[in-house]
Formats: structure tokens, C-alpha cells, sequence
């Protein structure tokens, strides 16, 4: 039985070179794998925005992150990929962590980046340490 494998994703550089990275090492990765973005509920909380276009707002959201994961899909399957969508709302680290666990995956796949205040945070991204402390489950950096 092959491997479940999240892959969180976002519109970023460095989520990009993880899925290219994927696929240059496709041989050692299961064709099936289960691409997570996370639409930050921060972000669509603005006090200016009235709530009766909050609804909008969030719709809006959800096409965006819809259409980003059929980006990373398209180029999944035409490495020979057969990858899952998972699209949720929250902060990213919290859900990404969330979801690992809850939902029995026995890797994480996430990119890290070079920015953030502490040194940690400088070597692998905000997100991914927080990921990388608060999963059961192996995680991958790239």
C-alpha cells in the first residue's frame, strides 16, 4: 500500500520548486498525493469590509484557491501524478498540523523559505517549522 502524502501549497515560489521537486524525484514518490491549500481566515476579516460582503469575499477566495490548485493539479498529472485537492480555511500551520494528524497521513511534503526573524524561521520558513514541531507524521523539507 502505497504512502499518503500532504503536500501543502500555496501561490508561492517556494511552494512551487517543492512540486517541481516532486516530480524530478517522481520515482520515489506514490502516484497519488493529496495537494492542501489553506485560505487564511485572517486575511478576510478586515474591519472595512461589511459583512454582507463578507460572503462575497470568502467566494472569492475559495475560486482563488480553487484555480491554484488546479495549476499544481495540471502539472501533477502531467508528470504522471493522480493528486487529491483539499481546500480549507484558517491559519496555515494550524490546519496543515490539523489535518496530518486527523487524517492518518504518514508524510508531509512542504517547502521552506528563507525569511523570518528568528533562526529558525530564517532556515525553514514560519509555516514549516511550525509544521515540522507539531506533526506526528515524518515531514519533508525542501
Amino acid at each position: 500500500m502505497d504512502p499518503k502524502i500532504l503536500v501543502p501549497v500555496n501561490d508561492s515560489a517556494t511552494a512551487r520548486a517543492t512540486v517541481y521537486s516532486i516530480i524530478s524525484l517522481k520515482d520515489r514518490f506514490p502516484k497519488t498525493l493529496t495537494l492542501l491549500y489553506v485560505i487564511r481566515k485572517d486575511l478576510l476579516s478586515y474591519k472595512m469590509i461589511p459583512d454582507i460582503q463578507l460572503e462575497m469575499v470568502k467566494e472569492n477566495a475559495m475560486k482563488g484557491g480553487r484555480t491554484l490548485l488546479d495549476k499544481y493539479c495540471a502539472t501533477l498529472i502531467d508528470a504522471g501524478f493522480e493528486p487529491e485537492v483539499m481546500l480549507e480555511f484558517g491559519t496555515p500551520q494550524m490546519v496543515i498540523s490539523e489535518i496530518a494528524d486527523r487524517d492518518g497521513f504518514d508524510l508531509l511534503v512542504i517547502g521552506r523559505h528563507e525569511r523570518g526573524g528568528q533562526i529558525r524561521n530564517v532556515l525553514f520558513g514560519s509555516v514549516a517549522s511550525y509544521v515540522l514541531h507539531n506533526v506526528s507524521c515524518p515531514v519533508l523539507l525542501f
